[in-house]
């Protein structure tokens, strides 16, 4: 390793995360032989790790696809999250950090060699450290360069207009669902839809989904042929539709929110119906970029290391705010478990969406969200491959609440039901079908499920 990369990884790794992350890495610049500087233990969740001096340093192997050793042959997990960073949980203790990255202007350039600062704690909760790390040695034979590049770039004085041909002509090019024209979009800027629609730093990096197995073949036949957790048993354990607003990219915080309050309904029979504070999120959480985006399996995390207050804590705003204090009586909700559906990143397939749904609650899933989708009413989407011009990115990243999935009579296509974010006058009162088991704009490349914990009356 060159000097000069050396200086330039003890920066990076000093640095606190807190940051909008455009960090674009792949599994292959990650998996290899890892060093590990980490900090004194002993502190609680507050703990802040800029600067902090190492006291010791071990040696990690990340294997594919989730597997990490020791230099005990002591065996780990890991698993990639999304393109951001990764986290490594072996010997009673996780490891989480985000890859480093230096941006300047709108060119951004991932050392995914190197995490900035991060954080360790054992299984329970109690006892923090910092560390960072830096790869000795890849995983994969030529994989290098470590660096990649990203150029983003948004005209902040561009709107967006109502073009009532360009919905002609999504509805005149299929029969599968129908578009109409959003007045309240009419003249909002770009940079706000981009919020919308996922954040302003989103690049596409969704892996295939895996080929479903027997085992998994099996247990599919088993289930019902339609589900919805609206009505089961004449019993709905959905929340209400919720609403991120046009200036904040807070859907990764919306969406985990709903799967938490939901499976709550669940496991308690709908007799513990609960709002959590998705501005808690936004506003707290080093796990994500505030209104700059997120995803749904760090804020899981964050219920699981610092618990979610409710919504009457700390409603939402729809735009950043400081960190705050609660009263006593605020109670937290934790999560017990969270994870990527199959078991790490890119092990998901509809399959196992359907049966991790069915058994246990809704799921989250992201999405591209291309020019058509904005117009969605009704119907079962798929992208026509029409596009108008809006979006300020090639891709945009979404994350959306699925809620059930079913088949059409008529035409005997499968769908997912999924719940938006974007209030109940979009779509067909805030939800919308989607074409299923096709992997349509990617919504089977990255489900995520989680836990919550049943706090005691």
């Amino acid at each position: 390793m060159a000097a000069g990369l050396v200086t330039l990884v003890m920066l990076f790794a000093l640095r606190a995360a807190w940051a909008d992350t455009p960090a674009n890495c792949s599994w292959s610049q990650v998996a290899g032989l890892w060093e590990f500087h980490v900090g004194a233990g002993g502190s609680d969740n507050r703990l802040k790790c800029s600067g902090f001096s190492p006291v010791e340093m071990f040696q990690l192997t990340l294997q594919f696809p989730d597997v990490v050793l020791d230099e005990d042959g002591n065996k780990g997990f890991w698993t990639m999250i999304y393109n951001q960073g990764f986290e490594v949980v072996i010997n009673q203790r996780k490891y989480f950090a985000f890859s480093s990255f230096m941006k300047e202007g709108n060119v951004v350039t991932s050392f995914c060699n190197t995490t900035f600062a991060g954080w360790s704690h054992d299984l329970f909760g109690r006892d923090w450290s910092c560390y960072y790390g830096i790869r000795l040695k890849p995983g994969v034979p030529d994989v290098e360069p470590v660096t990649t590049r990203l150029v983003q770039t948004i005209d902040q004085k561009r709107t967006l207009r109502n073009d009532s041909d360009f919905v002609k002509a999504i509805n005149s090019v299929q029969r599968s669902w129908k578009a109409v024209t959003y007045p309240k979009y009419h003249g909002m800027d770009l940079s706000n839809m981009a919020s919308m629609v996922g954040g302003h730093f989103s690049a596409q990096n969704y892996p295939l989904p895996v080929a479903m197995d027997e085992s998994t073949r099996i247990a599919v036949s088993h289930l019902p042929k339609e589900f919805d957790w609206r009505n089961v048993n004449g019993q709905n354990f959905v929340p209400d539709v919720k609403d991120q607003g046009n200036v904040c990219g807070s859907c990764y915080a919306q969406v985990t929110a709903a799967v938490l309050e939901s499976r709550l309904r669940i496991m308690t029979n709908n007799t513990l119906k609960t709002t959590m504070s998705t501005q808690d999120v936004v506003s707290c959480s080093q796990y994500s970029q505030a209104c700059l985006g997120g995803f749904p399996y760090l804020t899981a995390k964050y219920a699981q290391d610092f618990g979610m207050v409710e919504e009457r804590c700390n409603p939402y705003h729809g735009y950043s705010t400081p960190c705050k204090p609660y009263h006593a009586d605020c109670r937290r909700y934790y999560a017990e478990d969270y994870h990527y559906i199959g078991g790490y990143y890119g092990a998901c397939n509809e399959g196992l969406m359907m049966l991790e749904l069915v058994n246990n609650g809704p799921i989250t899933a992201a999405l591209d969200v291309f020019d058509d989708f904005r117009h969605y009413k009704s119907g079962i989407y798929h992208h026509t491959g029409l596009q108008n011009g809006w979006n300020p990115f090639q891709f945009t990243d979404h994350v959306t609440t699925f809620i059930g999935y079913g088949v059409d009579a008529t035409s005997g296509e499968k769908y997912w039901i999924g719940q938006n974010t974007w209030g109940t006058d979009w779509g067909d009162l805030g939800y919308f079908k989607i074409r299923r088991g096709t992997n349509e704009v990617h919504i089977e490349s990255i489900g995520v499920a989680m836990t919550p914990i049943v706090p005691n009356p």
